[in-house]
């Protein structure tokens, strides 16, 4: 496999994610790219046995898997795979390999649906937030983010749409269920006591 100048590419990704991202973009920003989601794909595919040339691909993918903000809130992983599929040439990414990191890049769109180990990893490392310590520090800056673009709801529907994904959210690889899920679920239990109390709030304002 043709070995890729990934440093090359990964420094222009992070200088688009830098000074391209509005800065209204507080969940998906350079650091969740940088400091969470890099970080996962590294320790899953240590865990998943992944080989050196795949590694590169799926941190690639990982670095490109926000890219497409820059250019729309909606639909942003599709601008992401025709960003990736118009610059990654330059860095010396095949053709194969470009098909290989969009597949990594749409892995992330929602409801996630991998079809490969690869597009797994991208998807367990993107939402594996949903079972860390840091996870409502994180879900208030989403809660922002989603506000500023148009979303903005009470507490009781932020909760209750949380607890829905999440009950509908599930790891795809061994590593990541074992290492997360345990924590899920507690943050699970924890939304819905928060929208009990969210709802008690209302009926009282209400009376």
């Amino acid at each position: 496999m043709q070995r890729p100048d990934f440093e090359a590419a990964k420094q222009y990704i992070l200088s688009r994610l830098e000074y391209d991202l509005p800065k209204n973009f507080v969940y998906h920003s350079p650091t969740h790219t940088r400091d969470v989601v890099i970080p996962a794909i590294e320790y899953l595919a240590s865990h998943e046995g992944i080989p050196a040339p795949d590694l590169t691909l799926l941190q690639t993918g990982a670095y490109y898997h926000d890219i497409g903000f820059v250019e729309s809130y909606h639909n942003h992983e599709l601008n992401g795979i025709r960003i990736a599929c118009e610059t990654l040439p330059r860095f010396g990414y095949t053709p194969t390999q470009i098909e290989i990191v969009s597949g990594i890049i749409l892995a992330t769109r929602l409801p996630q649906s991998p079809k490969n180990h690869l597009e797994e990893i991208m998807a367990d490392a993107d939402l594996d937030v949903l079972g860390r310590d840091d996870f409502w520090a994180l879900n208030q800056l989403l809660r922002a983010e989603s506000a500023a673009y148009g979303a903005a709801v009470t507490d009781a529907a932020w909760y209750q749409r949380q607890l829905e994904f999440m009950e509908a959210h599930h790891y795809f690889t061994p590593t990541a269920i074992n290492l997360r899920s345990a924590k899920k679920q507690e943050h699970i239990r924890e939304l819905m006591l928060k929208l009990e109390i969210a709802r008690g709030q209302n009926n009282e304002i209400s009376k």
